[in-house]
């Protein structure tokens, strides 16, 4: 795993411990970003899951402002922290560890998001749908900037609505599809 753009370009990621955590491969990390090239310089990022933090912490390489990382387990977190400190991103950076599903505070005041990846364990869509459409409907409602871009990564066998999110793009790679998702004014 490695950042492929930008600022800390070539940098290596420590990957994850478990397969729990399902990295998003360079060819489809190029294609999610060649889509967001235009809404990243200066953007207000939540990393929805981050995992590793490797969406996350491309978007700082390529000039984002500030990236929120939401990551509950806590060896992900750790790795999560050791890669931020790799890129020395850490004035750039924080990471909540809580449940992101009980969390309504404020990430320490940087702002509404203008860009989030939602990337939840694929088990939740299945189990939890109502769970992920109140989490998407809270974050819209109460940390998303008029007009946020959504990235909504699921099992490309499984579909769910999230209002108030309208759908502006969908691409599937192999088993996997990424949802681009806006939130109105």
């Amino acid at each position: 795993m490695r950042i492929i753009a930008g600022e800390f370009r070539g940098r290596k990621l420590l990957p994850p411990a478990t397969d729990a955590t399902r990295p998003v491969t360079d060819r489809v990390k190029q294609s999610i970003f060649d889509i967001l090239t235009p809404l990243i310089p200066d953007a207000v990022v939540y990393d929805c899951f981050a995992g590793t933090g490797s969406m996350g912490l491309e978007c700082l390489s390529r000039g984002a402002t500030h990236v929120t990382f939401f990551e509950a387990d806590r060896s992900a977190a750790a790795r999560l922290k050791k890669n931020i400190e790799t890129v020395r991103a850490e004035d750039r950076s924080t990471i909540v560890s809580t449940d992101l599903f009980r969390w309504l505070g404020d990430p320490k005041g940087t702002g509404a998001a203008t860009l989030v990846f939602l990337d939840p364990p694929y088990r939740f869509l299945r189990e939890r749908p109502e769970h992920l459409r109140k989490l998407a409907q809270n974050l819209a409602e109460r940390h998303f900037a008029p007009g946020a871009t959504v990235v909504f990564r699921h099992d490309a066998a499984d579909s769910l609505e999230l209002p108030p999110l309208a759908r502006s793009d969908v691409r599937e790679y192999g088993g996997m599809k990424v949802e681009f998702l806006v939130r109105g004014p």
